[in-house]
């Protein structure tokens, strides 16, 4: 086994440890505001549907960034993270620039691509994913099935 075989669980799963702790507290400050608030910002950005957008925004934001930690569902709350980075990208960050500094999309483009390596290239060995994946195996191979 290599060294880049014997290090990549520990890197995927510090990977998703800091991507979702981003969503989880930027989920949690929407909470933290108070949704009225949030949806009341959502609405000055341009949001559509703020006073619905922003709740579920911020439920997403918050389930999904402890799925990500814990590696659990990785493709479904993958996708829909990605979607809230593309929206945020097109709704609000786009017209900025890159620049994070100005209000750019330098941080939901950063957010939406590691977000999706991870979805897609998977979890590694220390995600839950990966531990139910392996379950199934072994209770398919104890009842004889393929």
């Amino acid at each position: 086994m290599s060294v880049a075989d014997r290090i990549q669980p520990v890197a995927l799963l510090l990977a998703r440890i800091g991507i979702g702790a981003i969503f989880l507290v930027h989920g949690r400050q929407k909470f933290a505001a108070g949704l009225d608030s949030t949806a009341a910002a959502f609405q000055s950005m341009g949001v559509p549907a703020a006073s619905l957008t922003a709740p579920a925004v911020a439920v997403l934001e918050v389930i999904g960034g402890i799925a990500l930690i814990l590696g659990a569902a990785l493709p479904i709350f993958g996708s829909l993270l990605v979607l809230d980075m593309i929206g945020a990208f097109v709704l609000v960050h786009a017209a900025h620039g890159f620049s994070v500094a100005k209000g750019g999309y330098e941080f939901v483009l950063a957010l939406a691509a590691g977000t999706l390596a991870v979805a897609f290239g998977g979890g590694g060995a220390l995600a839950l994913d990966s531990l139910w994946q392996r379950r199934g195996r072994r209770g398919r191979s104890r009842r004889g099935e393929a």
